[in-house]
């Protein structure tokens, strides 16, 4: 019976390494050319995740297959290279298995919908924004009252924000920090204290429309915020996440953070 000596180990496991380490680099290529690919017109949605599906397959196989060449260089202690190799592709393939597993993870934990309005009685509506959003395939209208209770579910801290400041100074303070988070302004009104706007993810280049809707409040102003994705039945939790976050930048921005 064929026995490969110490020796023959040693020549072996740096071949072996690069390889396992060639998997692991082709995997990790894989998730990021997946967001350029579909941003660029070069794939379909469907297509870009599929990508997302064959970079975890050889992720999982490639930190599977480099725990031999590992396990063997640091048992012969004389193959550093070969150790190092095989690390660096074992946490290769790992990676490419945590991002999609993470994503998916991310999508699981939140209700399936993409439609996030801080009033869901009557949500804000898109005027100048309509027209972006002909070829949608997420119509322009709300979502609906299903969508309503999944939110409030969820995301039972989006409410109308009221501050202190008039209809004026919110629109002018909305505006500014809208601009510091990148959305691309589509319509302002001052007389309706409205802003509509574009936001682009970064990887996939996802664009999704908001809208504010400031009405005067006493001695201060109502403030509503809806986000809503142009594709996808899921947003994963992004433009709850937007949300917030545009809450917390206007509010120090107004000095009315707590």
């Amino acid at each position: 019976m064929f026995k490969a000596s110490p020796d023959s180990i040693r020549r072996w496991l740096p071949r072996v390494s690069w390889l396992l380490l060639f998997l692991g680099l082709t995997a990790l290529l894989l998730l990021a050319l997946a967001g350029p690919a579909y941003r660029m017109g070069l794939l379909e949605l469907g297509g870009a995740f599929g990508l997302f599906r064959y970079a975890a397959f050889i992720g999982l196989f490639t930190a599977l297959m480099a725990l031999a060449p590992l396990g063997l260089a640091l048992y012969l202690g004389s193959v550093r290279r070969a150790a190092v190799l095989s690390l660096v592709a074992l946490l290769a393939g790992a990676l490419s298995v945590a991002i999609p597993y993470g994503w998916r993870a991310q999508a699981q934990s939140v209700p399936p919908i993409h439609d996030i309005s801080t009033d869901t009685d009557a949500p804000p509506a898109f005027r100048e924004i309509a027209p972006l959003r002909a070829d949608a395939p997420n119509p322009v209208e709300y979502a609906g009252e299903e969508t309503a209770e999944q939110q409030r579910e969820a995301y039972p801290d989006l409410e109308t924000l009221r501050l202190s400041v008039d209809a004026e100074t919110a629109l002018d303070a909305s505006v500014t920090v809208a601009q510091t988070m990148g959305w691309e302004l589509v319509a302002v009104n001052a007389a309706d204290g409205r802003l509509e706007a574009t936001a682009t993810t970064r990887w996939f280049g996802f664009k999704d429309d908001v809208v504010i809707r400031i009405r005067e409040s006493g001695e201060g102003s109502e403030l509503d915020i809806r986000s809503k994705s142009r594709v996808g039945r899921s947003d994963v939790g992004t433009n709850a996440a937007r949300i917030r976050e545009f809450r917390e930048r206007l509010l120090d921005r107004l000095g009315e953070n707590d």
